[in-house]
């Protein structure tokens, strides 16, 4: 059992200059105005779910357990997609069946999983077909966060049967690892898919594009323009250029191949 720490997230693509955002806060409030509300992001790219699988699997073990993740990066609305809620042993995770929580589940194993169907924990018996993460996602996630038990959300799931988002793996190589650039920031680095405890006690160089680019350990080792790659905060190995952007220094963009090799 968690004790009842009254949090949620909320990670969307909704931006900040319309009232989506907003609107789903009010709808948190309505049901329990005590809970505490924690904005993830609202600057997913719109409809980018590979994106939105990266930012809450980054993000999600920093917060007190039990915590509820609400998740609405949503392109498949009103289609046949189910919303789901999940148990994982850090907390809640509450959204479109899309693939959005393969990230975290490829970390954590899911507890239980139903699919939302009990509609009296919804906003209204009929939601729009056009805003789930208003009508269903922040509704169901507020009854959750206020103590509502996960099963009464609605009908249990095979969680084997939960969408899984598919990016390139990395595979291990004689020369090194093969990887991919699975994220770019607002900065423009490059993260790759390469996990930091593979590597950071080893000498090794990127090739990306068929550009060579050296480890460094900090973002000031090289001259400013100039490109680097080294173990980035979020536990993986990235490219990055010195005061620059590496996205547009290189010409690089998600899903390129990486490969590093040990020297």
């Amino acid at each position: 059992m968690f004790s009842q720490p009254n949090f949620i997230t909320l990670l969307t693509d909704f931006g900040l200059s319309d009232i989506y955002v907003g609107v789903l806060k009010g709808v948190i409030a309505q049901i329990n105005p005590a809970l505490r509300v924690v904005d993830l992001t609202h600057q997913i790219p719109p409809q980018d779910i590979v994106a939105a699988r990266f930012c809450l699997m980054s993000s999600y073990a920093y917060f007190p357990k039990g915590t509820v993740h609400v998740a609405v990066v949503d392109p498949g609305v009103g289609s046949q997609r189910r919303g789901i809620a999940l148990k994982i042993e850090l907390g809640f995770l509450i959204g479109p069946d899309n693939g959005l929580f393969s990230g975290v589940l490829s970390q954590t194993k899911v507890l239980a999983a139903v699919e939302l169907t009990n509609p009296e924990y919804w906003r209204k018996a009929s939601p729009s077909t056009t805003f789930h993460g208003r009508d269903i996602f922040a509704s169901a996630g507020a009854h959750l966060a206020s103590g509502v038990p996960l099963e009464r959300l609605g009908k249990a799931i095979d969680p084997t049967t939960l969408v899984e988002l598919s990016i390139p793996a990395k595979q291990v190589t004689e020369a090194g690892i093969t990887g991919c650039i699975q994220y770019i920031d607002y900065f423009g680095n490059l993260i790759t898919n390469i996990p930091a405890v593979e590597v950071e006690r080893k000498n090794w160089l990127i090739i990306v594009e068929n550009q060579t680019i050296v480890r460094s350990h900090t973002y000031s080792d090289c001259s400013p323009g100039e490109a680097l790659a080294l173990i980035g905060s979020h536990g993986w190995v990235e490219i990055a250029v010195n005061s620059g952007s590496a996205r547009s220094r290189l010409q690089v963009n998600w899903g390129a191949i990486v490969e590093l090799i040990f020297i």
